[in-house]
């Protein structure tokens, strides 16, 4: 099984850096093959809104986003890490997550569907965030679940955390790490 993640923190061992290891290890113990990428360090302009993606389903712009396109379209399992920062996912996230507005336009305005494949796509969100309320988290979520249904992710399970602000802060909940190893795991179950 292919999986493609996506390290959306700027902090490298951080609370996202963290909750996403956890979640990579059963899925790399079992064998699957893993893309990491980490955003922060990938040379992805902004989406320009030109409309080049609008009649071929491909975006103009040749930078790092030509890696992350292939990889998408050959996993079978997608995962997004990212901090919560003002309500919303992380600034390399989300520049990640606008520049598939060519994967958008194939699938709702050319009709091409990108193919299940035999596993069936299946996504993960893991988000962290320092506000003690959920309004990050559900806001992150929703920017996820636009990205994952553009790209023919039927199904994702999320994993929140609010109130976790300082790097490390993760360590202290009882239960993150332990539900991110069940996550990756679940995620490359049949």
């Amino acid at each position: 099984m292919k999986v493609a993640a996506f390290h959306g923190s700027p902090r490298i061992g951080g609370n996202t850096d963290l909750l996403l290891g956890e979640a990579l290890k059963p899925i790399h113990d079992g064998g699957h093959d893993v893309i990491l990428f980490r955003l922060n360090i990938m040379n992805i302009r902004p989406c320009q809104n030109c409309g080049g993606c609008e009649e071929t389903g491909e975006c103009v712009n040749k930078d790092d986003m030509e890696k992350i396109y292939g990889a998408i379209r050959a996993a079978d399992r997608v995962i997004v890490a990212s901090p919560v920062f003002f309500l919303g996912l992380s600034a390399q996230t989300k520049i990640m997550i606008d520049r598939c507005q060519a994967f958008w336009c194939e699938k709702y305005l050319l009709n091409r569907m990108m193919p299940e494949g035999q596993y069936r796509r299946k996504g993960l969100l893991l988000i962290a965030g320092g506000m003690k309320k959920d309004t990050g988290i559900q806001c992150g979520e929703a920017t996820a679940k636009a990205f994952f249904r553009s790209i023919s992710v039927s199904e994702h399970e999320t994993l929140g955390f609010p109130g976790i602000d300082h790097k490390g802060a993760i360590l202290d909940h009882p239960t993150a790490l332990r539900d991110a190893y069940s996550a990756g795991e679940k995620l490359v179950t049949f």
